[in-house]
């Protein structure tokens, strides 16, 4: 995708839909993202402790217990069991990923996910094109060699290196080895490869889109008959191959609905869209 297309896709819905509705899901995505981060950190900051931990695990009001399945599993192939509250913890997350889709953690909860887009706006700003070009399966590599490994050395391998735990860290003890992770993959997005850490590298996305591969709440283009081939879905979206099938698919007896588990039901191809091809529905 070119930078050009890159910079303006969605000044046309800007124009037809006012700046409000090409841009409201990335408004609500970032105050969700935000919030949950500074959930986070009112307590190390403020000692407000609404939410104690971090989003591998955390207990909300001394009665919400939350447990990262990623982790859990980690940890239970070293040979700990997560205690009881830890169970019920990761039962509650799973259930609510296998509902909404386990990318929605992606685009609606990940605080790096925040550091990425912002590196890919500037990699269109500054007009860098080309980069490095790796597998979108090569998470999938990652991801089995983070359970592998955690069994193999009896540590949960990806928490030693996890951006999200990083930043976390950073922001609660200020600079050092946790800013230096989250600025190497700021400077990877940016110069390296676009959207190379959640597209092609991260195994917390590869494990959650395993979870959302039945859920109900999908993308549709639901109106593809009206698009007019802009390309500003494809230019916005952190999966763009998820599109195709469902906004191309006439005649050939593929719906409208987004089924790839990639779908991070961001809602920007709905925010982008001048024709309103998109919208969230259910999986029929």
């Amino acid at each position: 995708m070119s930078a050009a297309l890159s910079k303006r896709a969605g000044a046309d819905a800007v124009a037809k839909k006012g700046w409000w509705r090409a841009h409201q899901w990335l408004i609500l995505r970032r105050l969700s993202q935000l919030s949950i981060l500074a959930l986070f950190l009112v307590g190390p900051w403020f000692g407000w402790w609404l939410v104690k931990g971090n989003l591998a695990y955390s207990y909300t009001l001394g009665i919400l217990p939350l447990t990262d399945p990623y982790v859990a599993l980690q940890s239970m192939l070293t040979g700990h069991l997560p205690e009881t509250l830890g169970l019920v913890g990761m039962a509650i997350v799973l259930a609510f990923y296998f509902l909404v889709g386990g990318r929605v953690f992606c685009s609606w909860v990940c605080p790096v996910n925040v550091v990425t887009d912002a590196a890919g706006w500037l990699r269109n700003r500054l007009g860098i094109k080309g980069g490095a070009q790796l597998s979108r399966n090569t998470r999938y590599w990652i991801l089995g060699m983070t359970l592998v490994g955690s069994a193999a050395t009896g540590m949960v391998l990806w928490e030693l290196v996890n951006p999200v735990s990083m930043l976390h860290r950073g922001l609660i003890f200020g600079m050092g080895a946790a800013w230096a992770v989250v600025l190497v993959v700021f400077l990877f997005d940016l110069f390296v490869m676009s959207r190379g850490w959640c597209g092609r590298l991260c195994p917390v996305g590869a494990f959650y889109s395993l979870l959302g591969r039945w859920r109900p709440l999908r993308v549709s283009a639901s109106q593809r008959a009206a698009c007019n081939d802009c390309m500003d879905c494809f230019a916005v979206c952190p999966e763009p191959q998820v599109i195709r099938p469902a906004l191309k698919g006439e005649g050939t007896g593929i719906g409208p609905v987004i089924l790839a588990p990639n779908c991070t039901n961001c809602g920007r191809c709905i925010d982008v869209c001048a024709k309103d091809v998109f919208r969230f529905g259910g999986r029929g």
